[in-house]
């Protein structure tokens, strides 16, 4: 009870504390609803798409073979056990935000090393079948070692990505459902406009 008595401030204190604190929550509960903080807990793809940098990534995905098997976290969060992913998925979800909300995000996504061998475990865990062919090996030298020591994009590079990545990559904005379109910013949406117009005038 003494410990309680600590934390309640003087009385004229308590005004202020509260005018405070319920600032504090009403800009917290604010933030997490705009966000769509919620989201972030579940497998949906779009929420990938909640922020307008990840667009040309959701909708390339959208546009892949991979989209009918896996979803993003199925490729970018670590599937071995629950609390593995959940924590990745908080500790990345929060890198990402930060990076979003101080506009320091790169023209080009490229992985961290965290997410490179996540990817990579998780593209062994599905083709498994592919990486250790029982035939193959016998026949291919060092075949398991070659399919699994090197990076599965050194091959495969526009699985399931396709060949663009930067934010400048606009072509697969139109494929995109009508919910995410809001995505694209003011100024270059305008600027697609006036380039659609210029084109259509050339081709008349």
């Amino acid at each position: 009870m003494s410990i309680f008595k600590k934390l309640i401030p003087p009385p004229e204190w308590r005004l202020p504390v509260l005018i405070l604190m319920g600032a504090m929550t009403g800009l917290t509960l604010y933030a997490l609803i705009e966000s769509k903080a919620v989201s972030y807990l579940s497998d949906d793809p779009k929420t990938c798409a909640n922020c307008h940098v990840m667009t040309p990534q959701y909708a390339t995905w959208q546009n892949s073979s991979h989209r009918e098997w896996a979803s993003c976290n199925d490729c970018h969060v670590p599937q071995d056990n629950v609390f593995k992913k959940y924590l990745f998925k908080a500790k990345d979800g929060m890198y990402h935000a930060s990076v979003f909300l101080t506009r320091g995000e790169p023209e080009v996504i490229r992985m961290k090393e965290a997410g490179v061998e996540v990817v990579q475990s998780n593209c062994i865990r599905c083709h498994e079948d592919q990486v250790t062919d029982a035939r193959l090996s016998g026949l291919v030298e060092d075949h398991k070692e070659n399919r699994t020591e090197r990076k599965c994009w050194t091959c495969h590079q526009e699985v399931p990505h396709g060949s663009i990545h930067s934010l400048s990559s606009v072509k697969y904005y139109g494929k995109i459902d009508e919910e995410h379109q809001e995505t694209v910013p003011a100024w270059l949406s305008k600027y697609l406009k006036e380039s659609d117009n210029q084109k259509n005038k050339k081709d008349e």
